[in-house]
């Protein structure tokens, strides 16, 4: 198991260091082809679209066919929209390079959760997810620091790192990753069908629709966070990297050495309800930042409760998914997605009514994700009973 996640861990973190390099650079990018402020909007929320709509069937093929060739085809379909953003000079062609990024590269994350659940105990599922978390974490660190660093060249050169980098890792994948789904365990078409209805009907849905809260206010701080610090504390561009850098260790520090210890200790549940109740202390705090150390203290209390519910959820779900991992995983991906396209839109809105508003709808959503789960833990009770 241990090299199964070992060669996981480096394949997400080379995607994610890839996804991020592009992340300070797009917005300048997009303004030099002539893109405005609502098209560069579009631009971004287009790409969370394209996963809505096809992680769900990038995880039910990946239950046909293996993780293996999906993990191939997303990979290799993110190195072909970096490399469509290198030689993009106008706005119709960052919006195909974002179109094709976004139906691809779907089926990268919930085949990888899926890629975990095949290869894990259900003990150690919560530890796997946490490792992955942690890949995509620092991905997340380092990905940023490489792009800032080369767009001082050219703005088409980050892109074009990211997707050698995305290649060679799909050639990884293609030459090392062993294939974790064994053909007698591949489940039929018709089959899956059948499984994701009874997965949307039954006491689950509570799980996707928590995952849906969790990622809706994340990304309503994601998009308002700078404007807000700029106000209270004064903070740039260059200090709010270093925070967001800093909550991005706490965070995959947490997800990679201590979630599979908290998860033998309290369970999944207790794991996902305490890390919404520190979610939501956090949400609290950031509406008394006043200086650089208070902004990088308190949103990392929020990263910290953050960073160990997606696990934990990835575990459950898998645990009580009644058909594939990958269908289960990719409707995870979807409600995720949905979240991150509704969120920092709304999170602006609340943002011009009152600065502290999307902070304090921050605490609200945090309420009822809590309570989406005491809704899955008692439907699933019932069914329990009812099965028994």
């Amino acid at each position: 198991m241990k090299t199964y996640l070992s060669l996981l861990f480096a394949v997400m973190f080379l995607v994610m260091c890839g996804f991020g390099i592009i992340i300070p650079v797009l917005p300048f990018f997009a303004e030099k082809v002539g893109a405005n402020p609502t098209e560069l909007g579009l631009l971004m929320a287009i790409y969370s679209l394209m996963q809505l709509l096809f992680a769900p069937i990038w995880g039910r093929i990946s239950d046909r066919y293996g993780r293996k060739p999906i993990l191939f085809i997303g990979i290799t379909g993110l190195s072909l929209s970096f490399f469509l953003f290198s030689i993009a000079h106008t706005l119709s062609m960052l919006f195909v390079a974002r179109v094709i990024g976004g139906i691809l590269s779907s089926a990268t994350m919930p085949t990888a959760m899926a890629y975990v659940a095949d290869v894990t105990t259900p003990q150690e599922r919560g530890k796997g997810m946490g490792t992955i978390g942690a890949a995509i974490g620092l991905g997340f660190i380092f990905g940023p620091a490489i792009g800032g660093i080369f767009s001082k060249a050219n703005l088409h050169t980050p892109f074009l790192i990211a997707g050698c980098l995305s290649l060679a890792t799909s050639l990884f994948v293609l030459l090392f990753l062993k294939e974790s789904l064994p053909k007698e365990k591949r489940i039929l078409k018709t089959g899956n069908k059948i499984s994701v209805w009874r997965t949307i009907s039954g006491p689950m849905i509570f799980l996707y629709v928590l995952q849906w809260f969790i990622s809706f206010s994340l990304s309503g701080l994601e998009a308002t966070f700078a404007y807000y610090s700029a106000k209270r504390a004064g903070l740039h561009s260059a200090e709010l990297g270093y925070i967001f850098m800093i909550m991005g260790l706490a965070s995959a520090f947490i997800q990679g050495g201590l979630i599979g210890k908290l998860i033998r200790s309290f369970g999944e549940g207790k794991v996902i309800q305490g890390g919404i109740v520190i979610s939501a202390i956090g949400f609290a705090l950031i509406l008394f930042i006043h200086n650089f150390f208070t902004a990088a203290l308190y949103l990392s209390i929020f990263g910290i409760g953050n960073g160990v519910i997606r696990p934990c959820l990835s575990s459950l779900v898998t645990k009580h998914a009644t058909g594939g991992q990958g269908s289960a995983t990719g409707l995870l991906s979807s409600f995720d997605s949905l979240g991150r396209i509704a969120g920092p839109p709304i999170a602006g809105w609340l943002f011009t009514i009152t600065i502290d508003l999307p902070y304090v709808s921050g605490i609200a959503l945090s309420v009822l994700a809590l309570s989406c789960y005491y809704l899955f833990a008692y439907r699933l009770k019932k069914v329990q009973q009812v099965g028994s």
